[in-house]
């Protein structure tokens, strides 16, 4: 009798276990198990909710899935830390991430992420614009699917430039005129801001220097980064502070946000910044509100504007215990629809090229039409799995230059030095 006591209080023990771990209920006759797969992405810039109906709207049309958002701090190398790291260690705590476009060829070349090219075959992707594409691209395959695009862009003061008769500037030398002009007779205002401190963003503002005078980084697994071109760009960004004075000194501690509240403030004339920025100006609230106007970047003389190419990709962990279900949340959430709803909500610009035809877009957002050519032309930074190695050369070689610690010649050489032995190792 007391055995039998003993046998009933284990066996009562062992199913409270099982109650308290949720294994002890099975799904009703019938109904199928919902499988859930985790999305991790960085922080929505304004209102998250369109994200989240958007979630629940996949999650309506896949009963069978049910989707963990989970958001990651905004700054993009603590983003990236936290997948090295845990994609190092083959972790499967998440399925569907955010990827910067600088990241996919380190990632893929690693192995971290799971081959896409059947979702997006050769004949689907010229609907996109094919800076993303070629981003998204290693070895001759897709690694990521392009969610929304950013390139930087020119913000200036229609109304001051209407005032005093000046339209946008096509030139860099163009723009200094007109910012010399107009700050001179509006007391208290900056000319031009753009983003200085020594990180990502700097080399996304130099870069845009040096294509629009027709120089480049790599050329055919040549780097050429400390070219005549390339020193004339660096020179004219350090006149802009010191010789022209339209660009105020602490541009070499700010970046995007900081420019942009100074812009939105109404404090200059001109600011280099990304797309995302013109949905805050246009608030009711925004004393800038109906004054702005966007163009493409200025050039050199004689040749065209650049634009660095900005945004992020959807990727499917390669460790994903459910990857076809990932991939399904991939192909809803990179859809016209989903472009479309986040692109009149939060402000993330379609990389697909149909939806700048889109008319409830347009007439929501008239500026978006004019977004067509310059993203269309973006330049991708130096596609190569080892990007993130020759960005950490560039930034203190730009950096130096603008803070006078160096002449742009010695800063291109040491730069070009370092970049040939990162690119001498043997994969």
């Amino acid at each position: 009798m007391h055995q039998i006591t003993i046998i009933i209080m284990l066996h009562l023990l062992l199913c409270s276990v099982l109650v308290f771990q949720g294994c002890t209920q099975e799904p009703p006759p019938g109904e199928k198990q919902k499988i859930t797969i985790v999305f991790k992405h960085g922080k929505v810039f304004g209102d998250p909710e369109p994200v989240k109906r958007l979630i629940e709207e996949f999650e309506e049309q896949n009963p069978d899935i049910r989707v963990k958002d989970e958001t990651l701090p905004a700054a993009t190398d603590e983003q990236h830390q936290f997948y090295a790291i845990n994609l190092e260690g083959k972790s499967s705590d998440f399925d569907v991430f955010g990827i910067d476009v600088i990241w996919v060829q380190e990632f893929a070349r690693a192995g971290w992420l799971r081959d896409l090219s059947h979702i997006l075959p050769q004949e689907r992707r010229e609907d996109f614009f094919q800076g993303p594409i070629e981003s998204a691209t290693y070895q001759n395959r897709i690694y990521a699917i392009p969610w929304y695009i950013d390139a930087g862009v020119l913000y200036y003061r229609k109304d001051l430039l209407e005032k005093y008769g000046f339209s946008p500037p096509k030139s860099w030398y163009e723009l200094v005129r007109i910012a010399s002009e107009i700050t001179r007779k509006e007391p208290g205002l900056y000319g031009f801001i753009w983003q200085g401190k020594q990180y990502e963003g700097l080399v996304c503002d130099v870069l845009e220097y040096i294509w629009s005078n027709d120089g480049d980084i790599i050329i055919d697994d040549r780097v050429v980064i400390d070219s005549p071109e390339n020193q004339q760009a660096l020179t004219l960004m350090r006149d802009l502070i010191y010789r022209y004075r339209v660009t105020p000194e602490f541009v070499t501690t700010a970046v995007e946000d900081s420019t942009r509240h100074i812009f939105s403030r109404g404090r200059a004339v001109f600011m280099r910044n990304w797309p995302y920025a013109w949905n805050l100006f246009e608030r009711d609230d925004s004393p800038i509100k109906g004054k702005v106007g966007v163009s493409a970047l200025p050039g050199f003389p004689g040749h065209r504007s650049a634009s660095t190419l900005g945004g992020w990709q959807l990727g499917v962990n390669k460790y994903s215990k459910h990857p076809k279900e990932a991939e399904r949340f991939i192909s809803f959430f990179t859809s016209y629809e989903a472009q479309k709803t986040l692109s009149l909500t939060v402000g993330y610009r379609p990389t697909l090229r149909k939806l700048y035809d889109d008319e409830d877009l347009i007439r929501a957002q008239p500026f978006i039409a004019s977004l067509y050519e310059v993203f269309e032309r973006a330049r991708p930074r130096p596609v190569t799995p080892f990007y993130m190695m020759i960005s950490q050369v560039m930034q203190p070689e730009f950096s130096a230059v603008l803070s006078r610690i160096k002449e742009p010649e010695e800063a291109l050489k040491t730069a070009r030095k370092q970049i040939e032995f990162i690119l001498s190792v043997e994969d």
